[in-house]
């Protein structure tokens, strides 16, 4: 495998973690507020295949580990 496709499986990853954890969250609080999970869970709006910045930086990767 080379570099780049290192790299781009790496990337793809991220963007996958990032649209799961933002799903997640999104159908917890549907959960909450009694809302029907169904609509919720279809919920994914990329621009052009990227992630808001804001998007990325709340669901995205963060620097805490457990321990």
């Amino acid at each position: 495998m080379s570099i780049q496709e290192k790299s781009r499986a790496i990337m793809m990853r991220q963007y996958q973690q990032v649209k799961n954890r933002q799903q997640s969250m999104l159908m917890r609080a549907a959960q909450e507020l009694g809302l029907p999970a169904e609509e919720m869970s279809h919920y994914w709006n990329p621009i052009q295949g990227k992630i808001d910045p804001t998007t990325r930086a709340i669901y995205g990767r963060s620097n805490a580990a457990m321990s």
